[in-house]
């Protein structure tokens, strides 16, 4: 089996992005799809902090719980609406969050492309039976292959998305997309996030979670995006 060798860099960080970002909530409990706009086809409310799932606990986390930044993170210029929502990560939430992140994952290793189509109408309309007028999509991501990750030198926490082949999913969702999770990587090699398996936020070792990720084929790699913040 393939190793993979991390070196993660302690240090002293005098920014709010310290090695202990999220630590607060390591423990709570895992919903999918805890959050919604409080009214309307999604009347989950706006924040919440007894219940994440993978998004919505990178997003409180980055917003430092503060309701009117994650509005911010989550919707398309703030404005709070379930068709506004950030719902793609790769079409919607990395371009509306480019202010607070920032693809760094060439830094680590060769990079590859993955091009995408997100076709948001077809999703609104094959799972959420919502008419809309968005047209589709072409989105180039750029990642980190698992066989091109070998070392990792980190002085402060970043942004992990996980990167998968979902073309499979696209008769059944309506559309292409590719990333599946997310979390944080920490100095120390640490990864926290909202695990829908141990239904709860942990912290685990990321070069074993790694690892675990790369038994399935359909598991491509992983971007990393620093947090400017």
């Amino acid at each position: 089996m393939k190793r993979f060798v991390f070196i993660f860099v302690l240090f002293c960080c005098t920014c709010n992005c310290t090695p202990q970002i999220g630590a607060e909530y390591v423990g709570t409990k895992y919903i999918n799809d805890p959050l919604g706009e409080g009214f309307g086809y999604d009347a989950d409310p706006l924040i919440r902090f007894d219940a994440f799932d993978c998004t919505t606990f990178v997003e409180t986390v980055l917003a430092d719980g503060n309701e009117k930044k994650l509005n911010k993170i989550r919707y398309m210029d703030g404005k709070v609406d379930f068709l506004h929502r950030n719902h793609f990560i790769e079409s919607d939430w990395l371009v509306s969050n480019s202010d607070i992140v920032k693809n760094i994952s060439n830094l680590y290793g060769q990079t590859e492309i993955k091009r995408v189509k997100i076709d948001k109408a077809a999703w609104l309309k094959r799972v959420h039976n919502i008419n809309s007028d968005f047209e589709p999509v072409w989105v180039d991501i750029e990642y980190l292959p698992y066989k091109n990750l070998k070392k990792i030198d980190i002085i402060a926490p970043l942004v992990v998305l996980f990167v998968a082949d979902n073309s499979k999913k696209i008769n059944r969702l309506g559309t292409d997309f590719a990333v599946v999770h997310m979390g944080f990587l920490l100095p120390g090699g640490i990864f926290r996030h909202a695990s829908s398996e141990k239904k709860q936020v942990v912290d685990v070792l990321f070069e074993e979670y790694i690892t675990s990720r790369c038994k399935n084929k359909e598991n491509l790699g992983i971007i990393l995006l620093g947090i400017k913040q």
